[in-house]
């Protein structure tokens, strides 16, 4: 019986030594397979924008105001800007003098001549006075044989005067306004009362805008342009403001020296370039020994 059993055992072994069919396991889980997960990688697909997906780009237009100025005003003649109180300020101590000059001359307050230069010109900063120094948006008109520049005002590409010096502008309006008959009245006008010259220019025909006048008295008002008039008169200035008035003259200057540019002065004070222009009524970078530069 032993020898039956341990025939038939050995039959078997040598049965499943010839087969070719793999033995199968029967465990769940193959003891070769790692128990760790291996992350896989895959490589990312490259995004080629279509006509219908392409992003879109957007501009958006700053205003930048200068930080030792909160105070802004827009002013409206022949183009429209922003401008800081500052930068009026430095532009009537610039031009105070010749606009007082011209009023002993001429018999025109000073008052209306500073007041239409800073409306028409936006303090020095409008088109018209940095490429033409035409600081009163005056036109050609046939008489005129001098240079032009053409600008869109009230029709496309009028002829507008063009001038060497801002000076020759300032001259060029009290000539303007003396030569023409139509404004003759507001030479029997008080020479300082500076609402009716407002209200005769206006009723002369110099402005379009029915609030020219409005707009004129105002900005007098604002920055005492009729302390200019008292001091050309030799009449006592009582203010009606109720506040004082900081002229240009009181704010932080440097006179330029030897080797000094824009750019160095910008640094030197951690101001722009174009504020300092800006700031000056600068059309170039060209600085000049002993110049007075409003830097603050």
């Amino acid at each position: 019986m032993i020898k039956k059993l341990i025939l038939l055992l050995m039959l078997i072994f040598v049965a499943s030594c010839s087969t070719n069919k793999p033995i199968v396991r029967t465990s769940k889980q193959d003891p070769r397979e790692s128990r760790i997960k291996v992350a896989q990688t895959f490589k990312k697909p490259i995004f080629r924008p279509t006509s219908q997906n392409k992003p879109q780009i957007v501009t958006e237009k700053t205003t930048s105001t200068q930080s030792n100025s909160t105070n802004t005003e827009v002013l409206e003649a022949t183009t429209r800007v922003k401008v800081t109180t500052q930068m009026v300020l430095a532009y009537i101590e610039k031009y105070k003098s010749i606009a007082k000059d011209n009023m002993l001359r001429t018999g025109i307050p000073s008052s209306i001549t500073l007041g239409q230069a800073i409306l028409e010109s936006g303090a020095g900063t409008g088109p018209l006075s940095l490429q033409a120094n035409n600081h009163f948006g005056i036109k050609c008109h046939k008489e005129w044989t001098g240079p032009s520049i053409s600008y869109t005002d009230d029709a496309e590409n009028e002829c507008f005067r063009k001038y060497q010096d801002a000076s020759e502008s300032f001259r060029d309006h009290s000539f303007f306004l003396t030569s023409r008959p139509r404004y003759s009245t507001l030479f029997q006008l008080e020479k300082d009362d500076y609402k009716a010259w407002a209200k005769g220019l206006k009723e002369a025909g110099y402005a379009t805008d029915p609030k020219y006048p409005d707009k004129l008295i105002a900005l007098i008002e604002r920055y005492e342009l009729n302390k200019f008039d008292a001091e050309v008169l030799d009449k006592e200035f009582v203010s009606t403001s109720g506040k004082e008035i900081v002229y240009a003259e009181e704010i932080d200057k440097y006179t330029v020296v030897k080797g000094d540019t824009l750019y160095s002065l910008a640094k030197k004070f951690n101001i722009s370039i174009e504020e300092l222009k800006k700031k000056n009524n600068l059309t170039d970078n060209v600085l000049s020994l002993g110049q007075s530069i409003i830097v603050k």
